[in-house]
C-alpha cells in the first residue's frame, strides 16, 4: 500500500501521457449487467464495451449468457424468446442452447445437417441481487469475484437503487463519484459538506480516498429517519467520508449510517450505464435487532426505495454535467485543469487497467 502526495506538476504530466477519454475497459473483471429481478424467462439484452450480450434463465432458473448475435443472419437473439432452455431467434426460429450451439432449425431438410457454428458463451453469476458477466478471458473468471455487497441481504440495511444512463465515457462518471468537492451542484440533495482530503492510497487495482467531512444526517433514533425526507431537520456533525475505486466499480461510506455502491457497465466509448445503490443503516436501533427475522425482513422490504427521490435527484443533476463534459471534449479534446489529487490517481488506474 502506498500513500501518495502528488503535486500539480505531476498532475499535468500524468494527464498528458495518454488520453483517458479514449481508454477502454479491462474485460477481465466481473460487470453487473442487470438486477436479478430484471432477468426472467425473457431474454435480457445488454452491451459491455460494444459487445452485445444476452442473458436468460432456463427452466431451473439457472442463468446463462451468450453473445447477442444469431449465427444465421447475425440479428440480436435478445429479440427472440426462451423455448425449452434454448434461445429461439425471432427472425427464422433457429434455436441456440446455453452452450452456444445451434441445436434446431425449423426448416432444415432431411438431407441437410445442422451447421457447425457456435455463439460465444460468457461466464455469468448471480450475487447480492445482481447478475454479473465476465466479458474477458473465461479461464480467468474463476480467479476473480464480483464486488461484494454484503448489505444487500443484511437485515440492518435499507436499499435504494437508481439507474445511471448517460452519454459519456465511464471515466467522467468515476471521476464525478470520487470528486467530493462538487457538492455545490447538489444543494438540498447533498449528504455532506466541507470535505477535506486527509489520505490518498493506491493499492494494485484500487484507489481509496479518506476525507473528514461534515455530515447532514445521523440515524440514531426512529424519528431521525425523517431527515431523509425533510431537509430542514438536518444538522451538521463531523464524520469520516471514504470513497473507493475498486476497479471497475465504486463504493463510499459516510460515518456508520450510509453506504453507497456504483456498479459500472460501460456500454461504449461515449455511453455508460451503472447501478447506484444507497444503503441506510439500522444498526443503531438495537431493539429492532431482537425482533423476529421475518418481521425485520418485512421492514427491510417495505422500506426498499425509501431514498429514491434523493438518489434520483443526485443522478439527474450529475448526468447533465457528465454529458456536458463529454460534448465539450468531442468538440475540443483537451485535458481538464485538474487540481484534485484523487482524480489523478483514478486516471492513472484507468490507464493501467486499460492496458491490461
Amino acid at each position: 500500500m502506498q500513500s501518495l502526495q502528488t503535486d500539480n506538476s505531476d498532475t499535468a504530466q500524468s494527464i498528458g501521457r495518454a488520453d483517458v477519454r479514449q481508454m477502454g475497459i479491462n474485460p477481465n473483471h466481473w460487470y453487473a449487467v442487470a438486477r436479478s429481478t430484471e432477468v426472467t424467462d425473457k431474454p435480457w439484452g445488454v452491451a459491455l464495451w460494444d459487445e452485445p450480450i444476452v442473458v436468460f434463465r432456463d427452466r431451473t432458473q439457472t442463468l446463462h449468457a451468450l453473445a447477442d448475435r444469431c449465427p444465421h443472419r447475425f440479428v440480436k437473439l435478445s429479440r427472440g424468446q426462451v423455448v425449452n432452455d434454448t434461445l429461439e431467434c425471432a427472425y427464422h426460429g433457429w434455436r441456440i442452447d446455453a452452450a452456444g450451439n445451434t441445436v434446431e432449425i425449423p426448416y432444415l431438410e432431411e438431407n441437410q445437417k445442422l451447421p457447425n457454428c457456435q455463439v460465444r458463451q460468457f461466464p455469468v453469476k448471480e450475487q447480492d441481487g445482481f447478475v454479473w458477466v465476465f466479458p474477458g478471458d473465461s479461464a480467468l473468471a474463476a480467479t476473480k469475484e464480483p464486488l461484494p455487497i454484503p448489505e444487500w441481504n443484511h437485515l440492518n440495511y435499507i436499499a435504494t437503487v437508481s439507474v445511471i444512463d448517460c452519454e459519456a465515457h465511464f471515466s467522467y462518471l468515476i471521476e464525478n463519484l470520487m470528486d467530493m468537492y462538487h457538492g455545490h451542484l447538489h444543494q438540498n440533495y447533498q449528504a455532506w459538506a466541507d470535505p477535506k482530503l486527509e489520505r490518498l492510497e493506491e493499492n494494485g487495482d484500487r484507489v481509496d480516498a479518506y476525507y473528514q467531512a461534515q455530515s447532514y444526517y445521523r440515524i440514531d433514533k426512529i424519528w431521525s429517519i425523517s431527515q431523509l425526507f425533510f431537509p430542514s431537520l438536518r444538522r451538521l456533525h463531523p464524520e469520516l467520508l471514504t470513497v473507493s475505486y475498486p476497479y471497475p466499480n465504486w463504493s463510499s461510506t459516510l460515518g456508520e449510517d450510509f453506504k453507497i455502491y456504483c456498479l459500472f457497465s460501460p456500454t461504449g466509448l461515449t455511453h455508460t450505464r451503472a447501478y447506484l445503490i444507497h444503503f441506510t443503516s439500522l444498526n443503531a436501533f438495537h431493539r429492532l435487532h431482537k425482533l423476529p427475522d421475518r418481521f425485520r425482513r418485512f421492514v427491510k422490504n417495505s422500506l426498499f426505495g425509501s431514498a429514491q427521490k434523493l438518489l434520483d435527484g443526485l443522478v439527474e443533476q450529475d448526468v447533465i454535467m457528465l454529458e456536458d463534459e463529454q460534448q465539450a471534449y468531442l468538440k475540443q479534446p483537451e485535458p481538464a485543469r485538474e487540481l484534485n489529487r484523487a482524480l489523478v490517481s483514478v486516471q492513472r488506474l484507468i490507464r493501467t487497467q486499460s492496458r491490461g
